[in-house]
């Protein structure tokens, strides 16, 4: 999608300071960090959401979880912990309508749960 920040991204068009990359997935540092630890892992093709993700993308979506725990690994994190989360929609926070996983780290993350 050619307005996708995240798809400028995989084309090389927009920089990224890369973790990780093969054929199907690509991992960056997010520029607005919500911990100290904080990376974004997107598909390589476009979803918009794991809500819009089709039959044939779930052997990618499984390939994203694993891609997290080698990340999880390589960035020495994973004995103290970490959460991999997706948002899905408006009211879950997704901004941008890119499928995308955030591995937070680094830290004693809060607990997850609803805020008025």
């Amino acid at each position: 999608m050619s307005d996708c920040i995240f798809c400028k991204i995989v084309a090389g068009d927009l920089p990224s300071k890369k973790v990780y990359e093969d054929d199907q997935i690509l991992a960056f540092h997010d520029i607005q960090p919500a911990s100290p630890i904080h990376v974004l892992i997107i598909p390589k093709k476009h979803i918009a959401s794991l809500a819009e993700a089709g039959d044939e993308d779930w052997v990618l979506i499984g390939h994203i979880q694993g891609a997290a725990a080698q990340i999880a690994r390589e960035l020495e994190v994973e004995q103290s912990g970490y959460r991999v989360v997706t948002n899905i929609g408006a009211n879950a926070g997704q901004i941008v309508h890119h499928l995308h996983y955030h591995l937070m780290a680094g830290a004693r993350l809060s607990p997850l749960g609803v805020h008025n």
